[in-house]
């Protein structure tokens, strides 16, 4: 579930998070813990006092991305096509769809399809609670609630990890990459997490009022600026470019330049696949051959996903076999452009297959 604090107390309150923290462990407290600030919201999900798992609500898809590109060196199954697959499944399409835990859910997605395994998931966790957990040390102002969420019960979990070593652990970190001083700094170390009492069953704001409770309405997101290329005007087509050669994209995008096309270019179909989404694209152009993501095994992960189930995907290649073409109506792409090509020829798929 989701819940957002009301006009009254959007303005924010200072915000203390290690006394925070320290209140929750010391009473092995059961629950997810939700602090809204003008940057965005973190959820820190506790049981007993031991942390199960922690997100930020900025970027917390590509953080996760991160994290398995980097365990994808030692788990090659982890590759590029199944994180696209599990991003096509969890990652909200919109800023107003919301997924209860969509970042924690690909996770168990991973786990059931046996791409990770238990130990795997919980390392996994681990890192990116300490990434997670530095930014929220960090903060001054925001407000808070603890509360008991049914949705977060229902999930199975991976691990339970001592908060106060994790603090610790992103606290040095915070020193030495930052020189960032925590707010109980002259505490010394052996009091990172200071004794504290939490009332049972309450919210409570930093002056100690009890924070009220609203159901059923959407955190504040983190809107983030959309760039120009994705701004669409409705007298244009979008037009979306996949290849990883930016002498390709820049063809592309000259030929196209002066009819009523807004092209959007993209070489990494991994990092881009939220971009492809955002700006909604009237037809795609996909490259077949790729490192690491082959153009119909993309084609095919789109063809799944319901926002590309009818928009026009023309396969960009120089093969010109029969068998390359055949692939291209297996996965269900709608055209073939062979390079080279003339702005003549890219101009007639375009329109044959737009309006």
């Amino acid at each position: 579930m989701s819940t957002t604090p009301t006009d009254s107390y959007r303005l924010g309150h200072k915000l203390h998070p290690l006394s925070l923290l320290a209140q929750l462990t010391s009473r092995n407290a059961t629950g997810c813990l939700r602090v809204f600030s003008g940057a965005g919201f973190w959820s820190i999900n506790l049981e007993e006092g031991k942390l199960t798992y922690a997100s930020y609500s900025n970027q917390e898809f590509e953080r996760l991305d991160n994290h398995l590109r980097q365990l994808s060196q030692k788990i090659p199954t982890l590759n590029s096509a199944t994180r696209v697959q599990m991003r096509l499944i969890f990652e909200p399409k919109s800023e107003n769809q919301s997924i209860p835990y969509a970042d924690y859910q690909g996770i168990c997605w991973l786990v059931n399809q046996e791409y990770l395994n238990h130990t795997q998931a919980a390392k996994l966790i681990e890192g990116l609670a300490k990434e997670v957990l530095e930014s929220f040390l960090v903060l001054k102002e925001g407000n808070y609630e603890f509360y008991s969420d049914s949705s977060w019960d229902e999930l199975p979990k991976f691990c339970y990890l001592d908060l106060r070593l994790l603090v610790e652990y992103c606290q040095r970190q915070l020193r030495q990459r930052s020189n960032i001083q925590s707010p109980v700094h002259a505490a010394g170390n052996s009091q990172v997490l200071p004794t504290a009492k939490l009332p049972q069953s309450q919210s409570l704001l930093p002056n100690g009022q009890q924070l009220p409770r609203q159901k059923n309405q959407e955190p504040p997101e983190n809107r983030n600026t959309t760039t120009a290329s994705s701004v669409v005007q409705k007298s244009l087509y979008t037009i979306a470019c996949i290849d990883d050669s930016q002498t390709v994209l820049n063809s592309i995008n000259l030929f196209l330049e002066g009819n009523p096309f807004s092209v959007v270019t993209i070489n990494d179909p991994v990092k881009a696949l939220m971009q492809i989404i955002r700006s909604k694209p009237d037809l795609i152009l996909l490259d077949v051959e790729m490192p690491n993501l082959d153009g119909y095994e993309l084609c095919s992960l789109l063809r799944k996903h319901s926002a590309f189930k009818n928009i026009p995907i023309i396969m960009v290649t120089g093969r010109t076999g029969f068998i390359d073409r055949a692939k291209a109506k297996l996965v269900r792409a709608s055209g073939y452009l062979t390079k080279p090509f003339t702005q003549s020829d890219l101009l007639k798929i375009v329109f044959k297959h737009i309006g």
